[in-house]
């Protein structure tokens, strides 16, 4: 079922982007296919991004609620107050949640069509009648990398800044709502902006490394999208909140 619903949609998808990219270009194609879900799922990712940003605009008004309505006794009335305050500024609390769910499946998917199906080999059993096997698959990406080979430093590096700059976009976001945080909170987010500033970046570089680097290349791709729509998003919302 997985299969057919998901892995094979997206295995077709790839092979025929194969097939229409110069010198059957792999690279060119995870690339392309990269940029094609990040385009078809741009509502979600949307979304989850103007849902931080909302609530981030709102947590003093929030942190007011809670000091009005403390305690499990009036909790009904706090989260009645909560979701009045998220529906007055078109805020929807359950979107960053949605945009982690799709892309949970998707990743899956992609790794069962770059290396379960064993590149350069095409299954040609999970192919649609219309869509045939490339004559020509280039797993060496302009003389730069094969990406079935892993321990590229180079590309590890790229990821690694790439998703610092991602990390430093979200929480300049967040440094930029103009509300101040309640002391014990402080040393709670302290540590998680370290941990997006350092451990992930570290982490997704550590993951570049010790696999393929066509993976390090998708997580490149889709950095830099990331960072060119986080830039787009707060350019349009820069005055929504306000």
């Amino acid at each position: 079922m997985f299969e057919t619903v998901l892995v094979q949609p997206i295995y077709n998808v790839f092979v025929f982007l194969i097939g229409v990219m110069p010198g059957g270009s792999v690279g060119l194609a995870i690339i392309a296919l990269t940029l094609l879900i990040r385009a078809l799922f741009y509502p979600a990712f949307t979304a989850s991004i103007r849902t931080q940003m909302g609530m981030q605009a709102l947590q003093g008004e929030l942190d007011d609620i809670n000091t009005q309505y403390p305690g499990k006794e009036k909790a009904e009335e706090r989260a009645k107050k909560t979701m009045e305050l998220y529906k007055e500024h078109k805020v929807h609390p359950f979107a960053g949640f949605l945009a982690l769910l799709v892309q949970i499946p998707v990743f899956i998917a992609l790794y069962f069509a770059f290396f379960r199906q064993g590149l350069p080999h095409i299954a040609e059993r999970l192919l649609y009648p219309f869509v045939h096997a490339p004559s020509v698959v280039q797993v060496d990406f302009f003389g730069l990398m094969n990406l079935l080979s892993p321990h590229n430093i180079m590309l590890s590096v790229l990821v690694v800044l790439l998703q610092g700059a991602v990390a430093y976009l979200s929480l300049g976001r967040m440094s930029n709502s103009g509300t101040k945080t309640a002391p014990e909170k402080q040393a709670a987010q302290r540590l998680q902006q370290q941990m997006m500033l350092y451990f992930l970046p570290a982490l997704m570089g550590v993951v570049s490394y010790s696999l393929p680097a066509a993976v390090g290349l998708y997580f490149a791709t889709t950095n830099a999208v990331s960072v060119g729509q986080e830039w787009l998003i707060r350019r349009q919302n820069n005055s929504t909140l306000k």
